[in-house]
């Protein structure tokens, strides 16, 4: 089924709260998931634009798009 524009404002805002929430408990996470995937930029050019190894990048970017996964499905459900 297609979405409204209604739904997929309500969506746009539901993320962007997210974020925000994501940024007050973690900044260095909240900044690899804007650097990954509204940037669109790799692993490596995330671990280089940040000072950190990519095996930090992976692990800080699967924790965060778990968090924001879980944090999105309560506020749909809730």
């Amino acid at each position: 089924a297609e979405q409204t524009s209604e739904q997929k404002s309500a969506e746009v805002i539901a993320v962007d709260e997210a974020l925000s929430r994501l940024a007050a408990l973690d900044p260095r996470k909240s900044q690899i998931v804007e650097l990954r995937y509204f940037g669109g930029l790799s692993v490596e050019e995330s671990a280089e634009l940040l000072g950190l190894s990519s095996r930090t990048i992976k692990r800080e970017w699967r924790w965060a798009r778990a968090w924001l996964y879980r944090e999105l499905g309560e506020e749909r459900s809730g």
